[in-house]
């Protein structure tokens, strides 16, 4: 209104000179402010999200946690440039449960997915994809979802069945057609992540993708590509590698154990016509699905082995490290390419100039043991499995850098997204936004315990079913429905959880406090089983 009265003026005036000027001056100054207001609505804009999540990858096989094993650089990018959280652990130790925990925010007895065999996700409940939706966020999911319902809460997704394939692995589309697609999956997964960010969605809005990969899943069937690496290594075996179990029953009845129960054929790819394993069919059904080229590629490498396997016929304990090393090249190697496609995410939002407003996530369902106990997979409450590596790079603004040393837990994901995006964190969300920390803060009202429950028995591997609370020193765990156990460790003083002391009497006080934190979580998270063992699912 103001040009508008000038330019008037101006007219009446024949245009003179020096109101001329003037009006340059009064439109300099609304450009000015203008520019101004645009840059304070740029620096407002809502951050997005990329979050990456793979399955069973445990931080002893990342090298911005542990070095002892392998590189992985693209990976090291996240953590270098962010933070690293050193005491990150998930509420239930299991692929299904822990993504329904992330997703809703809420331990397996509120969102009432508790195991992966008898339970289907309610996508009718709150999670936060559905929330960023209602703040204006654009969400897409692309990979492994797992929770045996299709997803609810996206403007995009394209999920494997089940577990998913490694090769040539089909894809349910939004259209509930089921397609296949050429490839590795690692590679597809990250194409269509990309295709996504690139051609998919609205620019004009903030979004959130879930990244759902495949790896580091059993049984470790890497590309083709990288089947020649870390043939060269040998790794020593853990010092509790031949672990006896003594006083923890529940350890000693697992079905997970490298030398009792790891197929020699699904597992370690020592397939032969005349050989029969339990899993026989499964593998072959799997390699059945690699074109000529791919199999072709997998035999020229495998065969050698399984020729010199079976002529040299090792047993006991030189059948013991046979099948660790074995495990372990597998695994690495099926780390390795999703470390490079973790590397291409990164690339790409760099060169879309995108990072400084983008909250990279890199996270695993759970831990996994690497030979610890004996053992491969998860669901303990031991620390390899509860522990969870969770590197995050952080969008401008947050300055924190470096390692993270407070107690968090997958339920803390979704109220820490929330509030990133400006969007309000309901009150029944029973994890904690981590955003102070992001800030640098140092909270003094943070959690001191963590809480967790393992339900899924009797099922695969044969874990007992637990709950138990964990503190920076020590652990108390209770095993229970057909055993009825306590185990508690000082991590202090044995990191490795092999000296159950439960029962000393120079721990009976320890004990009285904890079992009293176990109550207090137990009655905040509302979990039924406090009333019974009985009523452990509702």
């Amino acid at each position: 209104m103001l040009i508008l009265c000038l330019f008037k003026f101006m007219n009446m005036n024949n245009l003179q000179s020096g109101l001329f000027f003037s009006l340059t001056g009064i439109t300099a100054v609304a450009s000015l402010s203008s520019c101004a207001s645009q840059k304070k609505t740029e620096e407002q804009k809502p951050y997005n999200i990329v979050y990456i999540m793979t399955d069973d990858h445990t931080a002893q096989m990342m090298s911005c946690y542990d070095k002892r094993y392998m590189e992985t650089p693209n990976l090291d990018r996240i953590a270098n440039d962010g933070v690293r959280f050193t005491n990150s652990f998930v509420a239930n130790s299991l692929s299904g449960p822990s993504r329904a925990c992330m997703i809703t925010g809420k331990h397996s007895c509120a969102n009432k997915f508790y195991d992966n065999t008898t339970c289907i996700f309610d996508g009718s409940q709150q999670t936060f994809p559905k929330l960023l939706q209602q703040a204006g966020y654009q969400t897409a999911l692309i990979g492994k979802w797992h929770l045996e319902s299709l997803p609810t809460g996206f403007n995009y997704w394209e999920i494997v069945p089940g577990q998913g394939d490694y090769y040539n692995p089909d894809f349910i589309t939004q259209d509930n057609d089921t397609i296949q697609k050429h490839g590795y999956i690692t590679n597809l997964i990250t194409d269509d992540a990309i295709d996504w960010m690139e051609n998919k969605r609205d620019k004009d809005k903030p979004f959130c993708i879930l990244i759902h990969h495949k790896a580091i899943h059993r049984n470790w069937l890497a590309d083709t590509c990288n089947l020649s690496l870390y043939e060269d290594k040998t790794f020593p075996l853990p010092d509790n590698f031949f672990d006896d179990y003594e006083g923890r029953p529940a350890a000693a009845a697992q079905e997970m154990s490298i030398v009792k129960d790891m197929d020699m054929i699904y597992d370690l790819k020592m397939l032969r016509p005349d050989k029969q394993t339990r899993l026989k069919a499964l593998y072959e059904n799997y390699i059945g699905r690699m074109d000529e080229g791919q199999r072709a590629a997998w035999d020229k490498f495998y065969g050698p082995i399984i020729d010199d396997f079976y002529k040299k016929n090792p047993q006991g304990k030189e059948l013991a490290d046979w099948k660790f090393q074995r495990y372990m090249r597998d695994y690495m190697k099926t780390v390795k390419s999703l470390d490079d496609n973790v590397g291409r995410v990164l690339d790409y939002l760099k060169e879309k100039n995108m990072l400084d407003n983008t909250l990279v996530v890199y996270t695993s369902d759970q831990g996994f043991y690497m030979g610890e106990h004996g053992w491969f997979d998860k669901r303990f409450m031991y620390e390899e499995s509860m522990h969870t590596p969770l590197i995050m790079r952080l969008p401008k603004g947050f300055d924190r850098k470096g390692d993270i040393t407070e107690l968090v837990q997958n339920i803390d994901y979704a109220p820490t997204f929330l509030e990133l995006a400006g969007a309000p964190v309901p009150e029944d969300i029973q994890g904690v936004s981590l955003l102070p920390l992001l800030k640098g803060e140092k909270p003094v009202d943070w959690r001191k315990s963590l809480y967790y429950h393992f339900y899924e028995y009797p099922a695969e591997h044969m874990v007992k079913r637990h709950y138990g609370v964990r503190t920076e020193r020590y652990k108390l765990i209770h095993f229970y429905n057909d055993i009825d156990v306590w185990e508690l460790y000082d991590l202090q003083a044995d990191p490795t959880e092999m000296h159950n002391l439960y029962g000393q009497k120079e721990y009976e006080s320890v004990v009285t406090e904890l079992k009293a934190e176990l109550a207090r979580l137990q009655e905040q998270y509302n979990d039924p089983v406090r009333f019974s063992p009985d009523r452990d699912k509702e």
